[in-house]
């Protein structure tokens, strides 16, 4: 018991060791950039050693941005005002946090970790600013946020794709989120049509909002060092988005960017995506009257529904196959009558898409069972548009 004790205490010895020698390596190179920074310092070293008394799991993105000037950056550039509350993902500790209570009217800080809300909570009351937190200890994903007038957070890697659609297509109205994320997530919210990191997620964020670049952030600002670098982002919300469903585009940006270098008519032409979207648009053009899928199984003819194409229902499969092949020729009319046959979703930009969308639908296309309710705080809503 008494050389385990031993080997725990040389450990933290040598963590609070380390993190006081790079936070010496960074005062000699960095200048303050505000003179409050001196109430942060003089308690720099017992902050460190509660810091070093936790094991941080690199799996669950615990890594604590621990930069001063970096942090003051972040701060600045998110613009916070003196009657803001401000929504902070995952605290941690409380490095961007007590900068953030420094200028805001109150910060919400969301973290599912007891024992980061315990550092987190004791470094606040020893600073003055305990009337001014509210801590929400659930996962991110799940809790319900709220009400709120900026975002400003360090994301844990996991989580972000689902967390940044969370927020984008939330109740709640905002007025910016300016996110610390992983370089190459922050890329792929950046990316335009024809970049190779153009995806499906930055289409869906870019429905609804823009995002600005603001500055790369090196791994080594961080503790413990992550395997790569970060980089920040602001993402304001557009005072107008387009008159679009939102479980149509959802469900009309899968069936694209499967695919996403695949042109669109090559896309729309195979068999079983003819099969879905007849399905579908059946169903929504019934008004939501109870029909028979299996009806159109027998013109699927890949094997794999035997159990499924026997008695009544292959009686119909000549009709079938005669309705499926007039469906498949609307949706290549539509695509050609808008020249977008031969394109591809990596190449389209939201207008043209919301334009093809447009056009399937007033065709009788459809992409989306309208039958249950959206929940914009739903995990898997979220993921969905990720």
């Amino acid at each position: 018991m008494n050389t385990q004790l031993k080997k725990r205490n040389l450990i933290q010895f040598y963590l609070i060791q380390s993190i006081l020698r790079q936070n010496s390596l960074r005062q000699l190179r960095t200048k303050p950039t505000h003179h409050h920074n001196d109430k942060y310092r003089t308690r720099s070293t017992e902050e460190d050693n509660q810091q070093d008394d936790l094991f941080l799991y690199k799996s669950k993105g615990q890594h604590l941005l621990t930069n001063q000037r970096i942090l003051d950056s972040i701060v600045r550039k998110s613009s916070v005002n003196p009657t803001d509350t401000v929504l902070e993902i995952g605290p941690g500790t409380g490095n961007l946090t007590l900068k953030l209570l420094d200028v805001a009217s109150k910060v919400v800080a969301v973290e599912i970790d007891k024992r980061m809300v315990e550092v987190l909570n004791k470094r606040v009351k020893d600073h003055g600013f305990e009337d001014k937190l509210s801590v929400i200890r659930e996962d991110a994903l799940k809790a319900e946020f709220p009400k709120f007038d900026l975002v400003v957070a360090n994301i844990p890697y996991g989580i972000s794709s689902p967390l940044v659609v969370k927020l984008v297509y939330g109740a709640n109205p905002f007025r910016s989120a300016t996110l610390l994320l992983q370089k190459e997530f922050a890329r792929r919210l950046l990316a335009k049509p024809g970049d190779s990191e153009f995806n499906r997620l930055a289409v869906n964020v870019k429905l609804v909002a823009d995002v600005e670049f603001v500055m790369d952030v090196s791994k080594r600002d961080f503790f413990p060092v992550p395997k790569v670098d970060s980089s920040v982002v602001i993402i304001r919300p557009k005072d107008h988005i387009p008159d679009v469903n939102l479980d149509e585009w959802r469900a009309f940006t899968k069936n694209c960017f499967g695919k996403k270098n695949k042109t669109l008519g090559a896309t729309f032409k195979q068999k079983k995506k003819v099969i879905e979207l007849f399905r579908l648009s059946k169903m929504t053009s019934s008004n939501g009257e109870e029909i028979n899928r299996n009806q159109y199984v027998c013109a699927d003819d890949d094997g794999d529904n035997e159990e499924e194409s026997d008695g009544e229902e292959c009686h119909s499969s000549s009709c079938a196959d005669r309705e499926l092949l007039l469906f498949k020729e609307k949706i290549i009319e539509v695509l050609k009558a808008g020249s977008f046959e031969d394109k591809r979703p990596s190449k389209l930009c939201n207008e043209e898409l919301l334009c093809l969308l447009s056009m399937l639908n007033q065709s009788g296309i459809y992409f989306h069972e309208q039958t249950k309710p959206r929940n914009v705080d739903n995990v898997a809503f979220a993921a969905a548009y990720s």
